[in-house]
């Protein structure tokens, strides 16, 4: 079981065929229930041990974290002395800051257009032919060299077909990058440099004062724009959650993660033995009876089944799945079909205890949109794919224990029906 297990989960990252790569190392039945209770107990400890998320250290850690600012925060507001007027300014702030975010947005959005538009034109003049006048090159001109030389109005330019004429007084060291801008000014074919070159503005009317010019990237500069602030905003947000998380990027925002971004452990003793168990699960259609967000489920044939579940705010998300593996009394395994809306892919596991009831240990792991943050959006509007497990896996327990349906379900389901794939 050991070995189905670790298969499995390589199945679950790597979305091969489970089929060929375990038929070879899987056992069969008789051999599983031949295997001394004591021997199970020591596979069972090793697999959930090896099941378990490398960063788990992690989760106890940053909860630990959480759990002591959320009681020094506590102390801080709750203050009987100035808890009131602490909550208070804190309230203010947030009122202004409320206020402030259509303006705040609107300058973004602004900003992005400008730079949207500027982008296009950009990309539209390398397919368009462009013959300016001479006076439209001499404005392309100055409008370049002001940001280039830190004396610009001491510098005179001349443009006559395509030829610009460079004359006045600049410091030498901005000379290489103002005959490099201009030369890039669109309608410039050639520039003659007749300018007078002075290592110091000393004793030089015409270079007194003035600015140097630094070419530096925006993010740089003092003054961020707002299309700026807001990719570094979201840039910050990245690395804050990979550092909360320990999540690598591609499956923290959903890209090439493949069926990994989320995975959800699951384990529960339910009352009854595994054949019954067992007969429950291998009849999909059976899950809405069971599962809150299961609408339906359809088997296309012995194989594929179509599945439609309630999405983020109740829309329905809905993907086909292939069985990887069913073992009679024993494992279900599953994956989505390429080109899946929400990638997916898990296994079931009913391993009999001495008393004659089955621990069944659910394996899900899915990517969905926006990967591990779109999980966590989710999880914060109450939508959190592993709270509801748990609540399925209970209305199963009720629902082979005692017989009646949970409150929940539409109907009783139909008497499951044993299917093997060979």
């Amino acid at each position: 079981m050991n070995n189905e297990r670790t298969q499995i989960n390589d199945d679950v990252q790597n979305g091969d065929n489970a089929e060929q790569r375990r038929s070879q190392n899987m056992r069969g039945p008789s051999d599983r229930r031949s295997t001394p209770r004591g021997n199970v107990d020591r596979r069972r400890g090793q697999n959930l041990r090896s099941s378990m998320p490398s960063g788990s250290g992690y989760t106890v850690l940053w909860g630990a974290l959480i759990g002591v600012g959320a009681g020094l925060a506590a102390m801080y507001l709750l203050d009987p002395n100035r808890g009131a007027r602490r909550r208070a300014l804190i309230s203010d702030k947030l009122t202004r800051a409320g206020n402030r975010l259509p303006d705040v947005a609107g300058v973004t959005v602004r900003d992005l257009s400008n730079r949207a538009h500027g982008a296009w034109a950009e990309a539209t003049r390398l397919f368009s032919s462009d013959n300016p006048s001479d006076q439209v090159v001499e404005a392309r001109v100055r409008s370049a060299i002001g940001r280039v030389a830190s004396h610009p109005h001491a510098i005179h330019v001349a443009a006559r077909d395509g030829v610009v004429t460079l004359g006045g007084v600049i410091l030498s060291d901005e000379v290489p990058a103002l005959i490099k801008t201009v030369e890039a000014v669109r309608g410039v074919q050639r520039v003659e440099n007749h300018l007078e070159q002075y290592n110091s503005p000393e004793g030089v009317s015409s270079l007194q004062g003035g600015t140097r010019r630094e070419s530096r990237s925006e993010f740089m500069q003092q003054n961020w724009s707002p299309a700026i602030r807001l990719v570094a905003g979201a840039a910050g947000a990245a690395l804050l959650a990979r550092s909360l998380t320990n999540i690598e990027f591609q499956r923290l925002l959903g890209f090439g993660g493949g069926r990994t971004a989320v995975t959800i452990d699951k384990s529960i003793n339910v009352n009854a033995p595994p054949d019954v168990v067992y007969a429950l699960w291998s009849n999909f259609e059976n899950f809405p009876q069971f599962m809150s967000n299961v609408l339906e489920v359809r088997n296309i044939d012995d194989e594929v089944s179509h599945w439609k579940v309630a999405g983020p705010a109740g829309v329905p998300v809905e993907w086909d799945a292939e069985i990887t593996k069913l073992v009679p009394d024993e494992m279900i395994a599953w994956k989505s079909v390429e080109g899946s809306t929400v990638a997916n892919a898990g296994y079931v596991l009913f391993e009999p205890n001495a008393d004659g009831t089955t621990e069944v240990t659910v394996r899900l792991s899915y990517n969905p949109p926006a990967g591990a943050i779109g999980h966590a959006v989710a999880a914060a509007f109450g939508a959190d794919p592993k709270s509801e497990m748990d609540a399925d896996l209970m209305r199963m327990k009720s629902l082979l224990e005692t017989g009646h349906l949970p409150h929940d379900a539409a109907q009783r389901p139909d008497v499951p029906q044993r299917r093997t794939i060979h």
